[in-house]
């Protein structure tokens, strides 16, 4: 069941509750805008719906016009310490700005940086981070637990709230899946905000993946977030790609959905590799239907039946099959081809 979440805007996008927003991150340095701007198209093309990026000095605030004028999605501005540049890329037209209240100087700069927003309708998320904890919250709790992150989290919270500031959007990201699992779970209790997902430092493509599936899988499963950010040490639109996948996973995203059989010693066919060119093919179909790539008819059409499409291996050969109803026979070396085509004419 998906909790009660109090609508926050970023662009022209509501973050509340009724569709997860995929989001990622630039990681081009601010400075070099062309190849920044490039990479955000990319991006967007892959489906991103919100780009962030990271803007540390004055000089970098240049990024965010060009940004907005090169794509439509939301842009964010990633900040840490100088209230001044969050002054800045408000100015300059950013969608949202994530800083933490406690970091960017006292009441005043933080008045100063709501005041801008609230002027222009920009909301914040306030980003607390296992690694960067409080130096009393770690003293107070032994280590960076989950009730140190939910408690930071709502400090900074009430820095804004004093400041009669709502438009918040909260992340409490840690590299600890069962840290991160927990420490959503209690926020998700303690306030409406809309949660921004992400385990952080999740690690490779593949362990980063995982990981990831597993944090933001398992809230997803709860009914908590709004917006997740799949953090790998790869490129971002592959963060982009994930994130999808894991939407999909869990019924909450759209487009192609795959079903492949693991093999076994009926497999006839080169499946693996037939499958894996059958996952990239339909990446950029939006369509939300199940594709089946099934290793045998014995048990394949069976096993797929639900599937809105599908082939089955047999000896060097490959029957079609639709809503569990043989089709045709082609050949392997027309097996993509063919199945692309009736995917065309769903």
């Amino acid at each position: 069941m998906q909790r009660q979440v109090r609508p926050v805007k970023v662009g022209n996008l509501t973050f509340d509750g009724k569709k997860i927003y995929v989001q990622s991150m630039l990681n081009i340095e601010a400075h070099r805008i062309e190849e920044s701007v490039a990479q955000a198209k990319a991006l967007e093309a892959a489906g991103c719906e919100i780009i962030r990026a990271a803007v540390p000095d004055m000089a970098a605030v240049e990024l965010i016009p060009a940004l907005k004028r090169a794509v439509d999605t939301p842009i964010v501005a990633d900040i840490h310490f100088d209230y001044r540049i969050a002054l800045a890329c408000a100015e300059a037209g950013v969608d949202k700005i994530r800083i933490n209240p406690g970091n960017i100087g006292g009441e005043e700069k933080v008045k100063a940086v709501v005041d801008a927003c609230k002027a222009r309708s920009i909301p914040i998320r306030i980003g607390v981070n296992g690694g960067s904890l409080e130096k009393d919250l770690l003293k107070k709790y032994g280590s960076p637990t989950a009730q140190a992150l939910v408690e930071s989290a709502m400090n900074h919270v009430k820095i804004l709230e004093k400041l009669d500031f709502h438009d918040i959007v909260i992340s409490i990201k840690s590299s600890n899946v069962n840290t991160m699992i927990n420490a959503y779970r209690l926020l998700a209790q303690e306030c409406e905000y809309p949660l921004h997902l992400g385990v952080t430092e999740a690690g490779t493509a593949r362990m980063g993946l995982i990981k990831s599936s597993i944090g933001i899988g398992s809230l997803l499963v709860d009914g908590i977030g709004e917006t997740i950010r799949v953090s790998l040490t790869d490129d971002p639109i592959n963060e982009v790609y994930a994130a999808k996948d894991i939407l999909k996973a869990v019924d909450k995203g759209s487009g192609v959905k795959i079903v492949s059989c693991p093999t076994c010693g009926r497999t006839k066919i080169d499946l693996i590799s037939l499958a894996t060119r059958v996952e990239n093919a339909v990446k950029h179909i939006n369509k939300d239907i199940t594709v089946a790539v099934m290793g045998c008819v014995v048990n394949g059409i069976g096993e797929a039946g639900e599937a809105d499409i599908g082939i089955a291996g047999g000896d060097g050969c490959a029957v079609l099959f639709k809503n569990g109803k043989q089709m045709y026979k082609v050949s392997e070396d027309e097996a993509l081809d063919k199945l692309l085509e009736e995917i065309d004419k769903l």
